[in-house]
């Protein structure tokens, strides 16, 4: 019996978010700590952005291989998938543990970059998943620039 592709993609998607997801209580109470700009009033969503986010990711990871499945460019692409979600969960336990926010906005900034590619060279191959691709690439840079703005109103902890 095969193993349908969206559950292999998803599963791999769901054992990186749960392995690379888990921060100490020091890590989070640091973070919890750090002063935020005062028009952040979305914080909350932040979460439900993400697993959107990551939902998407999954979604044009998986109609990429429906469109060239099992080819060479095909595994290139799903080690690109690999790579941003990797990237995307690095961002808040890499942060955290080193208790600086540029680490945060490096991490953020590479992140974009990858994205950007990974469009770019998707888009051709399924326009659908180079839109899947969009919400990260709408939301990222403003994760990112948020996390800059922090930078400024946390001193010492840049």
């Amino acid at each position: 019996m095969e193993i349908p592709a969206w559950l292999i993609i998803a599963g791999v998607g769901i054992a990186i978010a749960g392995s690379m997801s888990r921060l100490s209580l020091r890590d989070v109470q640091w973070f919890m700590r750090l002063r935020r700009p005062p028009w952040l009033t979305f914080e909350r969503f932040i979460p439900l952005i993400w697993i959107t986010i990551l939902i998407c990711g999954g979604w044009s990871a998986y109609l990429v291989w429906q469109t060239i499945p099992g080819t060479a460019q095909a595994w290139q692409l799903m080690a690109g998938y690999l790579l941003l979600e990797v990237v995307i969960m690095a961002y808040t336990p890499v942060m955290c543990r080193c208790r600086r926010l540029l680490i945060g906005v490096a991490i953020g900034g590479f992140g974009v970059v990858v994205g950007v590619g990974l469009t770019i060279v998707t888009w051709p191959i399924s326009p659908w998943s180079g839109g899947l691709l969009l919400p990260y690439l709408l939301w990222s840079p403003i994760g990112t620039w948020v996390t800059w703005k922090m930078v400024a109103l946390n001193p010492g902890q840049g």
